[in-house]
């Protein structure tokens, strides 16, 4: 079983503590964020940052639906890290200066793929269709925050 690992950047015009703290409201600004491939979004506790467990399904292709229920951390400055409590997938979001009123923000997936034929697919594939969904709530965290 090989790890299978996603990651999409963008440059946003905005500075890198306001574009985090866009990422961090799971109550308020991050259900705006995503793309059509999320539904059932639920903030069960906190709703920012450090100590969050939100829900969501995430409908990675048309056969494929993921349902997660994630515990945010906050490990250091600037980075959120969701890990799934229904699989092996942890997803880490990292936001840092990127010269004057500007941020990069880098969101990166990995999990336990599956193994033989199927798991080839997987590593193939899933790491494009995951980085177009991240690529999609990354122009909606710019169209957010670049005001």
């Amino acid at each position: 079983m090989a790890q299978v690992e996603a990651t999409t950047e963008r440059v946003i015009a905005a500075d890198a503590e306001t574009v985090f703290d866009a990422l961090a409201d799971y109550s308020g600004t991050r259900p705006k964020l995503l793309p059509e491939h999320f539904s059932e979004y639920e903030v069960r506790e906190g709703g920012d940052g450090e100590g969050t467990l939100v829900h969501w399904k995430l409908q990675a292709t048309s056969k494929r639906v993921r349902d997660c229920l994630l515990e945010v951390s906050e490990p250091t400055d600037g980075e959120l890290v969701e890990k799934d409590r229904n699989s092996s997938m942890v997803t880490t979001w990292r936001v840092t200066p990127a010269g004057e009123g500007r941020s990069r923000v880098v969101v990166t997936s990995v999990w336990n793929g599956a193994g033989g034929i199927g798991g080839f697919f997987e590593r193939t594939f899933a790491p494009k269709g995951l980085g177009r969904i991240y690529d999609a709530l990354l122009a909606n965290l710019a169209a957010q925050t670049e005001k």
